[in-house]
């Protein structure tokens, strides 16, 4: 008579069977078995931090030398534009292009501790800042003066300056200033403080406990927090940064090695990372002694050895206890290992155990606080710059309007105008943003028109009507060459076309003319006609309503038109001003404000 045997032979069983048959053996293998797997792990985990670190440092240098060339950019034009385009005798030394570089020196977040503007002739010079430049220097600012009588931008290679407490590294760029017509007219140079850099790279340090620096196309330091590496050091020697080096930034991903470095008459096992910057040739380099980098995995060895030993003595008592709880641990790992992965940084561990589950779950948690740490980093450095863009933009727009006497608060009325006909209409947020950025600065051109014509008290003559018709192209030309700004230029420089094609500059018609034109024109012309202005006084908001109305499908957008109409029946756009004209008045006011409004 056989006996039945079960469908399904309980893991206990089998556990003990083995416990008791083999004893020892089985119970060693299975012990190491996991902990090369777990290193396998901890490993990965090591590379992946090294990779997160040289990553976000990386893309922080580029983004900050994108930032730096836009400003460069930016003070080159400003310059050109304040001097009218005149750098020679005197003028380079006048009051406004002083107090421009003055300005930018003296902000709080500036890294450029010196600047000097050289005219064609080279004979005069505007220097300002709060350093002294020594002779090393100096030949590298003539090789950026150098660079711009060539008509090339310059970016010079890192250098150290002072010594002691006033020791610093720094770097030269340059840009030539044009005219209109590019002609020469000087040069542009900044001297760029990268202690900027050195303190990210000691906060990495001080966080990660990695050894962390800065190096250039040809292996040399550019920044370093330790006073190991001078700047301009041959780094040649480390096998990482001549891997970096022989790639000649044909590797435009993160590269992660083992390797080792002479130290004394001994060789260093080392686990290191690079990353190069996009731009500047340059890469970050972060590394760790092999001893340090797989630490816990000694750790969980010398726990698994003894856990292991135990465990044979007892290996009979606790077969049961051991089947039950060893698949649990694994699953919350897996699943916390897989969560983390998917960029759940807030995800934690919850595993409380005295094993190598419980040292892998404190490390996966560990890890997990630094990760979070960095991304939260990173998106607060992108709200500041966000912050801080759209505060200039505001400066800019509110300077222009300040030039005006008759359209003070005018760009800050037509932004919240668009927005909300923007909103009303039901645009995605990130359009929303471009309008209101567009909006801001759509009268930037006026920058650039004359006082005369700008201020005048009065209608304006066809000829400088002409004149003021520039300022859409004047301030488009302005604000092209900064990239960020480029998906709002059609609102700077459309915002005056009209859809039966006898708007300006270009005479589009219909669908030639974009939405983001389509809104902040109807904006303006509310704005315009409920102010006063030198040639028309302040219209009823009703009345101008209609006025809009009576334009839709013709002038204006009917889509736009209504929801303007929308947000203004329902209050949402208020105006803290009394209307002085309406009714034929306002007719007539209106004629003349469709000729001359600009």
């Amino acid at each position: 008579m056989k006996l039945p045997l079960p469908a399904r032979i309980p893991i206990l069983y089998l556990i003990l069977i083995v416990l008791i048959a083999v004893g020892v053996v089985p119970l060693y293998f299975y012990a190491t078995k996991m902990v090369d797997r777990n290193r396998e792990t901890l490993g990965s985990n090591e590379k992946l931090l090294q990779n997160s670190v040289t990553t976000t440092l990386a893309q922080s240098i580029a983004q900050r030398e994108k930032d730096i060339n836009s400003t460069l950019s930016s003070l080159a034009f400003s310059i050109k534009v304040t001097s009218s385009g005149n750098l020679s005798g005197k003028n380079i030394e006048a009051p406004d292009v002083k107090a421009l570089l003055q300005n930018y020196i003296e902000d709080p977040d500036s890294i450029v501790p010196y600047a000097r503007l050289v005219n064609t002739e080279n004979q005069l010079m505007l220097k300002l800042g709060t350093i002294e430049p020594d002779t090393f220097l100096e030949r590298e600012l003539d090789r950026g003066l150098a660079a711009a009588h060539d008509g090339r931008e310059y970016s010079g290679d890192p250098l150290a300056i002072g010594s002691g407490k006033q020791a610093r590294t720094v770097m030269v760029v340059g840009k030539p200033v044009l005219s209109a017509d590019h002609i020469y007219l000087g040069s542009l140079e900044l001297v760029i403080d990268l202690q900027y850099l050195v303190k990210q790279l000691q906060q990495a340090k001080n966080t990660q406990n990695l050894d962390t620096f800065v190096v250039d196309r040809s292996g040399r330091v550019v920044a370093s927090p330790s006073p190991r590496y001078a700047t301009g050091q041959d780094m040649n020697s480390n096998e990482l940064v001549k891997n970096f080096v022989d790639q000649k930034g044909k590797v435009p991903v993160a590269v992660t090695m083992d390797y080792s470095v002479q130290e004394g008459k001994n060789r260093i096992p080392m686990l290191g990372t690079y990353f190069p910057v996009t731009g500047l040739g340059w890469a970050v380099v972060a590394q760790k002694t092999q001893d340090e980098a797989y630490i816990d995995i000694t750790d969980m060895r010398r726990d698994a050895i003894r856990a292991a030993l135990i465990a044979i003595a007892f290996s009979i008592f606790v077969g049961i206890w051991a089947a039950r709880r060893l698949t649990t641990p694994l699953h919350v790992l897996t699943q916390s290992s897989r969560t983390i992965a998917g960029g759940d940084f807030k995800h934690r561990v919850r595993l409380k155990s005295r094993t190598e589950f419980g040292e892998l779950a404190q490390t996966f948690n560990t890890m997990t606080d630094d990760l979070e740490q960095f991304v939260d980093d990173l998106k607060k450095a992108a709200e500041e710059n966000r912050t801080l863009f759209l505060s200039s933009i505001q400066m800019l727009a509110g300077a222009v309007d300040e030039k005006d006497p008759y359209t003070r608060g005018h760009s800050d009325r037509v932004t919240r105008y668009s927005v909300l006909i923007a909103t009303e209409m039901g645009l995605k947020e990130e359009d929303i943003e471009k309008i209101r950025v567009s909006a801001q600065l759509h009268d930037v051109g006026k920058i650039g028109i004359e006082d005369r014509i700008l201020k005048k008290p009065g209608a304006l003559t066809p000829e400088e009507f002409e004149i003021m018709k520039t300022h859409t192209t004047k301030g488009a030309a302005i604000l092209r060459p900064v990239e960020a700004l480029r998906d709002m230029l059609p609102g700077i420089e459309l915002h005056h076309e009209s859809l039966d094609g006898r708007g300006y500059p270009h005479g589009l018609k219909g669908e030639q003319i974009p939405l983001m034109p389509r809104i902040i024109m109807v904006a303006d012309t509310f704005d315009a006609m409920t102010t006063n202005r030198p040639y028309q006084a302040a219209m009823d908001p009703e009345y101008v309503i209609r006025i809009i109305n009576s334009l839709a499908a013709t002038k204006f957008d009917p889509t736009v038109v209504a929801a303007m109409t929308k947000v203004f029946e329902t209050g949402k756009l208020r105006i803290h001003r009394a209307a002085t004209v309406s009714g034929e008045e306002a007719t007539a006011a209106a004629a003349v404000s469709a000729q001359t409004q600009a």
